[in-house]
């Protein structure tokens, strides 16, 4: 080990995404050596890091989940007291394209990740973003750490794999190895690719002539959505116990995705009237009776997670966890954040 200081030192990969870009100014408010792993392809997509004014204060570091060397000579020479894993093919939607990259890099890449953490220094805390999406069509609602599983993408089914996997080596080699299985949580640093962002993006660009109108898919779909920020803080709290567990992240409520955009609409000063059914609904600004929101079939997924809620009674009382953003919040954050993103850049990355 190439390490002795007394600095905590903390490897985060997928640092380039919402979740790792969040999680490592909470680390370095906390005195904590930041390193960034991320796929050389993502060399580009560190803005994340610019916008939280932290991007000359994160090691960078290539890291392949696919590469099982390169992890491991990756963690011996950081050495680092713990790992937070965010990597992974994150969309839901792609994943049914891509479903064995997906299962690479969600599932096996989290396997490798513990057992490197198995054979170079068992002492190192490793935590595992978990997903929501395991629960699928969920048994029971809300959801807790003891809903059985039944994913309904290639998504879901991975980050299943990974889930247990942490438990497996856990149990195995009395590793502390935990998971957080995060419900939905957004953020004005969330990929313009994920609904809630193509949402306030897209009122945007409609705001500044850019674009005429949002195409989306199940307006009906449920989900219980928070701030990353809040979520991002409970991951952090979830290292920090006397002994690795699994927790719930979450809001307790859920919203539906026309909510959503009803919300949004109003925090970008339009009046939306919504008229249609099914593939033929539509929204439509009153003042300019302009289409400002169209439906199209192409972005309904092959199988469909309609309503998912969570329960956080367990991090709430064992890690004292609390949500600080409320939805009518966040929503309105990312609009009015969106809007000062395109003033200033022009576009979105």
């Amino acid at each position: 080990m190439g390490y002795d200081g007394t600095t905590r030192r903390a490897l985060v990969t997928g640092i380039s995404g919402q979740d790792g870009a969040y999680l490592s100014k909470t680390l370095l408010e906390n005195g904590y050596e930041v390193f960034g792993g991320h796929r050389r392809s993502a060399t580009q997509n560190l803005w994340r890091l610019d916008e939280l004014g932290i991007a000359d204060k994160i090691n960078i570091v290539d890291l392949e989940l696919t590469e099982y060397s390169n992890i491991l000579n990756t963690v011996r020479d950081i050495a680092p007291s713990e790992v937070y894993n965010f990597s992974s093919q994150s969309d839901v939607a792609v994943s049914f394209k891509q479903p064995i990259f997906t299962g690479d890099v969600g599932a096996l890449g989290v396997a490798r990740i513990l057992d490197v953490i198995r054979a170079t220094d068992p002492s190192i805390r490793f935590y595992q973003a978990s997903s929501s999406e395991m629960f699928g069509i969920a048994r029971e609602k809300p959801q807790s750490e003891e809903t059985p599983f039944h994913p309904r993408s290639p998504y879901g089914v991975a980050k299943v794999y990974g889930h247990l996997a942490t438990i497996n080596y856990r149990e195995s080699y009395d590793m502390f190895a935990a998971a957080g299985i995060a419900f939905n949580h957004e953020s004005p640093l969330r990929g313009v690719d994920f609904v809630t962002r193509k949402i306030t993006s897209g009122l945007a660009m409609i705001l500044k002539g850019q674009a005429k109108s949002i195409t989306l898919g199940n307006l009906d779909s449920m989900r219980d959505w928070g701030h990353a920020a809040d979520y991002t803080h409970g991951m952090w709290l979830i290292l920090q116990q006397d002994t690795a567990d699994d927790y719930v992240l979450a809001t307790g409520k859920s919203h539906s995705v026309r909510e959503f955009v009803d919300l949004a609409a109003q925090a970008a000063g339009l009046n939306l009237e919504w008229s249609g059914e099914g593939l033929n609904e539509c929204a439509i600004d009153r003042k300019s009776g302009d289409t400002v929101i169209k439906i199209d079939k192409k972005y309904h997924r092959p199988a469909e997670v309609n309503s998912l809620t969570g329960d956080a009674s367990k991090a709430k009382q064992k890690l004292k966890w609390r949500c600080n953003y409320s939805f009518e919040q966040l929503v309105s954050e990312m609009v009015k954040s969106d809007i000062d993103f395109l003033e200033r850049h022009g576009r979105f990355f």
